[in-house]
């Protein structure tokens, strides 16, 4: 192991930790679920510094670092919709929009040109608005903080983000395929 394998190590753990967060959010413990969260959330601002920081990135490290950040975020929105606490409309939009561009990104790096991963803008709101309502929800139900009303507002966000961005990916990639060609 080398110092620049730290940030892959580290997202590695970022996907170890789905399954006890998944676990504790199904089992109603809500204050443990906020703590693997957190952790989850402080290793990826760590290994994010570290290979920016220190030069550490890797091919291997751009596709395992969104892809740990979606399996936390999809099976923390499951969880929760089994949970009763956000609704399966929800659940379906983030899993179908994620399958839309995953199967693009993958359409487009074994067909027309490698692909480089690039967040939009509107990609980066809709993570922060996923991100903000399972912190919201989670706080809601180990704390009792956060009034209904925010978590309506951010279901609501989130779908518009998710719509936005999904159609925005499309979008943007197959204009990219057809220039390329």
């Amino acid at each position: 192991m080398q110092a620049r394998d730290i940030p892959n190590i580290i997202t590695v753990g970022r996907i170890v930790l789905v399954a006890p967060t998944t676990w504790a959010l199904l089992q109603h413990d809500y204050l443990l679920a906020l703590a693997l969260f957190f952790i989850a959330g402080v290793s990826d601002g760590v290994d994010g510094f570290l290979a920016k920081h220190y030069d550490w990135s890797s091919r291997l490290g751009a596709l395992l670092d969104p892809l740990a950040d979606k399996l936390l975020l999809v099976a923390c929105y499951a969880a929760l919709t089994w949970n009763g606490l956000l609704p399966a409309w929800l659940l379906l939009l983030v899993v179908l929009r994620d399958l839309v561009i995953v199967s693009g990104a993958v359409v487009y790096n074994f067909r027309i040109a490698r692909l480089e991963a690039e967040p939009t803008l509107i990609s980066k709101l809709n993570t922060l608005f996923q991100i903000l309502l399972v912190l919201l929800v989670i706080l809601h139900e180990a704390k009792g903080w956060g009034e209904a009303e925010w978590i309506q507002w951010l279901v609501y966000a989130v779908s518009v983000t998710i719509v936005w961005s999904g159609t925005d990916y499309v979008l943007t990639w197959s204009r990219r395929a057809r220039e390329a060609k």
